[in-house]
C-alpha cells in the first residue's frame, strides 16, 4: 500500500512539473522531414553509370549519372549535316540571285542603247522622210528607214521583256534565298534539340542535398521519367505536427517555434512556423458542439532555417522524431529549459 502511495506520488509530482514547466505552450510531436527531388531520365534509354552513392553529399550541378548517347550522337551527326547542307543551298541561293542581278543590270543597259537606237532610226526616217517629199531621196529609202524605225521599237520591247524577266529571276531567287534560309534555321533547331537531349542524358543534381536512395543501376534500360536516384534537400527541412483548433487558429506564420529532438533531447534547435493546414485533419462526422470543433486538428509545419542548416548540414538527418513546442503568447519568454543549449 506504501509502494503504490509512493507511485502516486511521485506520479502526480511528475504531472506537476510538467504542466509547470510547459506552461503557456502548445506542443505536438512529429517527425524531421525534408523536401525529396526524384533524378529521373527525360528519355528512355539505357543508364551507363552512377556516379554516387547512397548517403553521399552532392551539390547543385554535380554531374550523378550518365546515359546512352549512341543514338543521340548518331541524330547530332545527322542534323549538322542537313545544316551544311542547308547552309551551301542558301549559299547557292544567294549566287544565284547577284546573277539575276547582274542579268538585270545588263538587260537595262541594253534597254537604255534601244531607245537610243531607236530615237536615231526616228530622226533619221524624219530627215530621208523630208527629203523624198522634195524628191532629194527615194521613195525607197523613205520606206527602209521607217522599216529600220519599226526594227528599233521592237529591238526596244524584247529588251524590255528580258528585264521584266530578270526581275522575276530576283524574285525567285530572293524567295529559294528565304527558303533555304528556313530550312537553315530549322536545321539549327534540329541540332539544338538534340544537343538539348544530350545535355539532358547527363543527370545533374538540382540542388544541394543527400543522395536518399538509388533506383536504378548501371546497365538497366529505363522509360521516359524513370527515376534513377532520389535526393533530399537538406537546406528545407521541417517537422510537421498536429494542433487543435484553438492553437493552431491563433498561429501565425513565422511564429517563433523550438523543436526538441528524442535522439538529441539536450540541445533545443529554433524554428519557425511556416506553413498552417486551412483544411483540418481528424475531423468528426458532427462538428455541432463546442467540445467537437475543439477535436480538430490542424496540419503546421515549423522550419528550420537554411542558415542553420548549411551550419550543420553533416548532422541533419531525416526521420528522426521528436517534439515541437509553440507559445501561446509570443510575447511571453521561453522556458529555461527551451532556451539552454540552443543550437547556434
Amino acid at each position: 500500500m506504501l509502494l503504490l502511495l509512493i507511485a502516486l506520488a511521485t506520479s502526480f509530482w511528475q504531472r506537476l512539473g510538467v504542466n509547470q514547466w510547459d506552461a503557456g505552450l502548445v506542443s505536438g510531436n512529429g517527425r524531421i522531414e525534408a523536401v525529396e527531388i526524384d533524378v529521373a531520365s527525360k528519355s528512355p534509354g539505357r543508364l551507363t553509370e552512377i556516379l554516387v552513392r547512397e548517403g553521399e553529399f552532392v551539390t547543385a550541378g554535380q554531374v550523378v549519372a550518365r546515359m546512352d548517347t549512341q543514338t543521340l550522337d548518331a541524330q547530332r551527326q545527322q542534323a549538322e549535316a542537313q545544316l551544311r547542307q542547308s547552309e551551301n543551298a542558301v549559299n547557292t541561293a544567294r549566287s544565284q540571285l547577284s546573277q539575276r542581278e547582274s542579268e538585270k543590270a545588263a538587260a537595262m543597259a541594253m534597254v537604255t542603247q534601244r531607245q537610243a537606237e531607236l530615237e536615231a532610226m526616228r530622226k533619221r526616217a524624219n530627215r530621208i522622210t523630208d527629203l523624198s517629199s522634195r524628191g532629194v531621196a527615194s521613195a525607197q529609202e523613205a520606206d527602209d528607214a521607217r522599216a529600220a524605225v519599226d526594227s528599233a521599237a521592237a529591238a526596244l520591247s524584247a529588251a524590255r521583256a528580258q528585264v521584266a524577266a530578270t526581275e522575276a529571276a530576283i524574285v525567285t531567287a530572293r524567295s529559294q534565298i528565304s527558303s533555304a534560309e528556313s530550312a537553315v534555321e530549322a536545321a539549327r533547331a534540329a541540332v539544338a534539340r538534340v544537343q538539348a537531349d544530350l545535355d539532358d542524358s547527363i543527370l545533374k543534381a538540382p540542388r544541394d542535398g543527400r543522395v536518399q536512395f538509388i533506383v536504378a543501376r548501371s546497365g538497366e534500360v529505363i522509360g521516359a521519367g524513370g527515376r534513377v536516384l532520389n535526393l533530399v534537400d537538406l537546406g528545407d527541412v521541417y517537422m510537421t505536427f498536429f494542433l487543435p483548433t484553438e492553437a493552431a487558429g491563433r498561429l501565425a506564420i513565422g511564429t517563433e517555434a523550438r523543436i526538441v529532438l528524442d535522439a538529441a533531447p539536450d540541445y533545443v534547435i529554433p524554428a519557425h512556423i511556416s506553413y498552417v493546414a486551412d483544411v483540418a485533419q481528424f475531423t468528426p462526422k458532427t462538428v455541432e458542439t463546442e467540445s467537437e470543433r475543439q477535436k480538430l486538428m490542424f496540419r503546421v509545419r515549423a522550419s528550420i532555417s537554411r542558415e542553420l542548416l548549411e551550419r550543420h548540414i553533416q548532422q541533419v538527418k531525416t526521420g528522426l522524431p521528436g517534439v515541437t513546442y509553440v507559445r501561446r503568447d509570443s510575447s511571453a519568454p521561453w522556458p529555461e529549459r527551451l532556451q539552454q543549449n540552443l543550437v547556434q
